[in-house]
């Protein structure tokens, strides 16, 4: 019952690595090759695939929802520089888009449930919407930023569940769980704190790559688990 995670990123990939030796994601392997290189063969077998895995924060937040390592269900947040608001905002011409290689391997795995997020000021959900829905699944998407779990930081960003099973329309909400908890907070993903003391604690990762630039990188690209844990224990009550 491994858990699949894809990462480019050598500093991040090995990140993975510790969290999985120390128990704390869903253990599984780790493949370094870019999401254009991954074939649909190469994901059989796996009860969990973490695609753009990055800190392993859809695992962990997977476990904190409730969500057993031995269910079925993947993740994606694809990169959101061709869409954010800091970037170049070239959006689907930019070779960074990865959504594509998510939307090809989905279709040929057909996988139950698909977790994601992305930046707010983006057409990228139309997209996704429209692509999941011709494969037949149902989406839905909502806005949650990470104060909504205690953080002291906005971090706004758009969620969204794609179910294959779901025997209802698509609905924006999957539901109207209550925002405004406080999430659970367990390390080393320190959301709870301001952006530069969370940065402070992030674990070392001893390749030789400088702390300054890794950490930081891997963190400004890692999503807030304990807002997707709340998004995912909210499609669990609606499912």
């Amino acid at each position: 019952m491994a858990a699949y995670y894809n990462e480019f990123n050598p500093f991040v990939a090995q990140w993975l690595r510790n969290l999985i030796g120390a128990g704390l994601i869903a253990p599984g392997d780790v493949d370094e090759r870019s999401i254009c290189d991954v074939s649909e063969d190469d994901l059989r077998g796996y009860t969990q695939c973490h695609l753009f895995a990055g800190l392993g924060g859809w695992s962990l937040a997977f476990r904190l929802a409730g969500w057993e390592d031995d269910r079925p269900a993947w993740s994606a947040s694809a990169p959101c520089q061709p869409f954010s608001a800091d970037g170049l905002q070239v959006g689907f011409d930019d070779d960074r888009d990865l959504w594509p290689h998510v939307a090809r391997l989905v279709e040929k795995r057909r996988p139950t449930v698909l977790f994601g997020e992305q930046v707010t000021s983006a057409p990228w959900l139309s997209r996704t919407r429209r692509d999941m829905e011709e494969m037949g699944y149902a989406v839905g998407a909502m806005p949650i930023k990470a104060r909504t779990v205690g953080a002291r930081h906005g971090r706004p960003r758009y969620w969204f569940v794609a179910d294959a099973q779901w025997d209802e329309q698509p609905r924006e909400e999957p539901c109207s769980r209550e925002a405004g908890r406080v999430g659970r907070v367990i390390e080393p993903f320190p959301w709870h704190e301001p952006w530069e003391g969370a940065l402070s604690r992030f674990r070392i990762v001893g390749d030789g790559l400088p702390r300054s630039v890794g950490a930081t990188d891997a963190a400004r690209n890692a999503i807030v688990p304990q807002v997707a844990a709340e998004f995912i224990a909210a499609y669990m009550e609606a499912a």
